[in-house]
């Protein structure tokens, strides 16, 4: 635990260094797995300052995802998890909401390599997600989004688990 604290400052210092010179998002995102096991995730975003293919009908874009989960299972299958993606959005034009859909592959690290009945082999798992939601004008988003981890068969067994989540984010 002591190691995972410690890699969580690491990483909320870079990527605190990182989104200094632009603004950043806090997010809140409470779910569930699929064995019912509740999920809450705090969140920080920096969203990219470039967007490809703009036209009338929308554009792509995107933002940097640094994120603590706690995974609120019994006694023996409570886990934390640290996670970093780089996310691709699709956000559809409009002038006070715009929805969008996004999809992102990245990194995140568990405090255990159990969780639920799952046995997930190594810490080191992938993030995969994909989600959609509405953007409000005054920087507001709420969403659904399903994200998958794995370890991508580097070590055995790898079973995976997924979260289904609502969550809500906000300009700091």
């Amino acid at each position: 635990m002591r190691h995972l604290l410690g890699v969580a400052v690491v990483a909320a210092l870079a990527l605190g260094q990182t989104v200094s010179a632009q603004a950043a998002d806090v997010s809140l995102s409470v779910g569930q797995t699929g064995d019912s096991t509740m999920v809450y995730r705090l969140g920080l975003q920096s969203n990219w300052d470039a967007s490809w293919w703009q036209t009338s009908v929308g554009r792509i874009t995107g933002y940097w995802d640094g994120a603590y989960t706690f995974w609120d299972g019994d006694e023996r299958a409570s886990n934390h998890s640290l996670s970093f993606a780089p996310v691709f959005v699709y956000e559809f034009a409009g002038d006070s909401v715009k929805p969008y859909i996004e999809a992102g592959i990245g990194v995140a690290a568990f405090s255990r390599t159990k969780l639920e009945s799952n046995d997930l082999g190594s810490s080191f798992q992938f993030e995969d997600r994909i989600g959609f939601g509405l953007r409000f004008a005054g920087g507001h988003e709420i969403g659904v989004r399903a994200i998958h981890y794995s370890n991508a068969g580097i070590k055995q067994p790898n079973d995976g688990v997924e979260s289904y989540s609502l969550h809500y984010r906000m300009a700091l």
